[in-house]
């Protein structure tokens, strides 16, 4: 699967119908040939980026985590992203049914991976943890994102274009509310005493 991801970027009309006639791979198959690889970048980035580079505010030293509290929050954040890509691939698979579309759930969790495919890539960003860095770099991977889904789905489902724009907006409001979702858990966490630790 990895060899998709330059295809996305360059050509993704030809790459998503690539992908669509290619045989089913099984959910499994999946996760440890691209999504277990590619939620790793950001998670590792985030570690070593918060551990040994830090960011500053202003003219103060760097502010760095604690390699416990950064392995701990690497390993959540990787958790989190792995869970979203299956709760998109299961609500693709869910709402496929409402404009005549067949897939099996694993090529639903395809879809949703191999969509998300910029996320993952924008998260080398935070090797070097820059609030402008990650915003701009942030922005550009869920515009490509955004863009991947609305120009693949229709392809990848066999789907009407117009019913394309409408079944993408959909999976792209839960992809929101799922965002948003683990947002709160987070904070949620923080709250309990479950948060960052700083080196001193």
């Amino acid at each position: 699967m990895i060899h998709h991801v330059l295809g996305l970027f360059t050509h993704p009309d030809q790459e998503w119908q690539q992908i669509r006639s290619e045989d089913e791979e099984s959910i499994g198959h999946l996760y440890l040939t691209h999504t277990l690889i590619l939620a790793a970048i950001p998670a590792v980035s985030a570690y070593i980026g918060t551990t040994q580079v830090g960011w500053q505010i202003g003219e103060r030293a760097p502010v760095m985590l604690t390699s416990d509290s950064a392995v701990w929050m690497a390993l959540m954040s990787y958790l989190a992203m792995l869970g979203g890509v299956g709760v998109m691939g299961g609500f693709i698979h869910w709402i496929a049914r409402t404009y005549n579309a067949t897939p099996s759930l694993g090529r639903c969790v395809a879809f949703a991976t191999y969509t998300a495919t910029p996320l993952f890539l924008g998260g080398l960003a935070a090797l070097y943890p820059h609030m402008w860095l990650g915003m701009m770099v942030g922005l550009a991977a869920v515009c490509y994102t955004v863009y991947l889904l609305y120009v693949g789905l229709p392809v990848f489902m066999g789907v009407h274009p117009d019913d394309g724009f409408m079944f993408s907006s959909s999976v792209l409001a839960v992809g929101l509310v799922v965002l948003v979702a683990i947002m709160a858990f987070t904070v949620v966490l923080w709250g309990v005493g479950i948060g960052p630790e700083f080196t001193s």
